[in-house]
């Protein structure tokens, strides 16, 4: 592995553990806004901002990791290989989870129901986050 490849490695690792920290944060704030009661037509718009921001930060994400990150991981650490298409496959129902949202909030439904989609999606999105920390971030930070 060249000194650029490691570098960039130790890069994921640092982005890696902010995005997650932001991503967390933005679907907390979110869940927090719908738990609060707010009139449908308020928690509507607010989940359009929400999905519009967040739902594209997490799909760039992870289209990243899947085109960079997991194939250096891969080349560097073939005995990943497995967790990596584990990880990619979390990306896949992430998206799948994400998508429903959407429709929920272009459909208008009601603040209960836009929360099951958020509880979906932050215990998928906490379960892959914490796998993925704890497989991919040691690799990542000790990759020098």
């Amino acid at each position: 592995m060249t000194e650029g490849e490691k570098t960039r490695l130790v890069a994921w690792s640092r982005e890696m553990r902010g995005v997650h920290d932001r991503l967390r944060e933005a679907l907390r704030v979110t869940r927090e806004a719908v738990a609060q009661g707010d009139p449908a037509e308020t928690a509507t718009r607010d989940l359009l901002l929400f999905c519009h921001g967040f739902c594209t930060a997490l799909t760039r994400h992870h289209e990243g990791e899947d085109r960079e990150l997991f194939p250096a991981i891969a080349a560097a650490h073939p005995h990943l290989r497995e967790t990596l298409r584990y990880l990619e496959q979390d990306h896949l129902m992430i998206a799948h989870l994400l998508g429903g949202l959407q429709e929920a909030v272009e459909q208008s439904v009601s603040p209960a129901e836009l929360d099951r989609h958020l509880e979906g999606i932050a215990a998928i999105m906490e379960s892959h986050f914490g796998y993925e920390e704890r497989q991919l971030l040691t690799v990542l930070a000790t990759s020098t």
